[in-house]
């Protein structure tokens, strides 16, 4: 990655009214987008868009590898050489920069029949706009931009995902493959809140189920009998709450609940699906050790604990923020203050951030109510943005 000193003040190469000026047809892919419908379980409905997301970025000189998948929709990885002015800048080859991003969703089939795209009071509406196809076409619009301006001067991997959504269980490999010759990643999913926060940290996820087996028997007759499976879960759900610690940034939810058949029926059966946010990565050691150290208080009782950590922390490094410090730069220079930003949430540059690969998050779309019925993306933020992005591409 080039290295500027603090003093150096970057120059801003971009002519805004040109970019604007594409600002119909950013609004078209993500139309188009939005309207080819992916939830993350359905292989077919995700693989429609990544053959609509291909096409696009063929259109502009983009040459796409599907990565096949079986069970969930195949991972697209897009590449976009230098440009004519690009390699020559170069005098030897250089690493590639990578653009993270996914095209799955949390909608189910048949939303866009209550929730259609539409452009209305500023914004654009429609499952999955936000989180993340604007960030999607935002990216292909900045490459897009590059060329023409024949500015685009390191190789470029645009990764888009099929099942971020549900856990990154066969990206994550791809990805930190991918990643680890990368100078930086740009993840393209939606800045933070309307303020529109680029993400310097992110917590890591994961999530645990505590498993009880009991012995059932007649509530009324044999109450003497009966080994409570649901009593037993919820002495130990007591004891996980004490997991949290506010302090550490260390929170645990029992989010889900299941046990018993009949009120009449020492429950025989019970568990808990428990969800696990850590801010720093040493404490997933930690909340391992003790929720596998969890043992029965009613000896009648089996106890099973199955789970983990899926996502490691984006802990807040002296790269992300040197990434983070030349985009406000350019953002004042464009016209805008930018903050950054943690969030309790993940995304898949949770995991080449612990690579220790320089990962920026939230260079996408500003908006709101993601996974959420009134998710959409603020148009006037839209170009101010797709040119920030261009610039930090150009540049790094």
């Amino acid at each position: 990655m080039k290295k500027h000193s603090e003093s150096e003040t970057y120059g801003l190469n971009l002519d805004r009214a040109a970019l604007a000026s594409v600002e119909p047809q950013l609004l078209n892919r993500v139309r188009q987008m939005v309207e080819v419908e992916s939830p993350s379980d359905d292989k077919a409905a995700v693989d429609r868009c990544i053959e609509a997301v291909a096409e696009m970025a063929a259109a502009i000189g983009g040459r796409a590898r599907r990565h096949r998948q079986r069970d969930f929709g195949d991972v697209v990885e897009l590449r976009f050489g230098p440009s004519r002015g690009g390699s020559r800048k170069a005098a030897t080859a250089r690493e590639p920069l990578m653009l993270l991003g996914h095209l799955d969703t949390v909608w189910p089939l048949g939303t866009l029949a209550k929730m259609p795209f539409r452009i209305a009071d500023g914004r654009a509406w429609g499952p999955g706009v936000l989180d993340m196809k604007a960030g999607v076409a935002m990216g292909l619009t900045a490459v897009e931009r590059l060329q023409e301006k024949d500015e685009l001067q390191r190789p470029v991997i645009f990764l888009l995902n099929s099942d971020e959504e549900v856990g990154s269980t066969v990206s994550r490999p791809i990805t930190e493959k991918l990643a680890r010759g990368c100078a930086a990643v740009f993840v393209l999913e939606p800045a933070q809140g309307l303020a529109g926060a680029y993400k310097t940290a992110r917590k890591g996820v994961g999530g645990y189920t505590v498993r009880v087996r009991g012995v059932a028997a007649h509530a009324g007759v044999d109450f003497e009998r009966g080994h409570s499976a649901v009593h037993e879960l919820a002495w130990q759900l007591e004891k996980v709450r004490g997991f949290t610690d506010l302090d550490r940034g260390l929170t645990v939810n029992a989010g889900v609940i299941r046990g018993g058949t009949r009120t009449n029926v020492i429950a025989a059966e019970a568990e808990a699906e428990i969800d696990v946010r850590i801010a720093r990565a040493k404490d997933a050691v930690r909340i391992e050790r003790r929720f596998r150290g969890l043992r029965v208080r009613d000896r009648g009782c089996v106890l099973e604990v199955e789970g983990g950590m899926n996502r490691p922390p984006m802990e807040r490094s002296r790269a992300t923020v040197g990434l983070f410090h030349r985009a406000a730069t350019f953002a004042a220079q464009i016209g805008f203050e930018l903050a950054e930003a943690s969030t309790g949430g993940g995304s898949d540059g949770n995991f080449t951030a612990a690579m220790g690969v320089p990962t920026l998050d939230g260079m996408g779309a500003v908006g709101e109510g993601a996974h959420a019925s009134h998710e959409s993306v603020v148009l006037k933020e839209l170009i101010p943005r797709t040119a920030l992005l261009a610039e930090m591409i150009r540049t790094i």
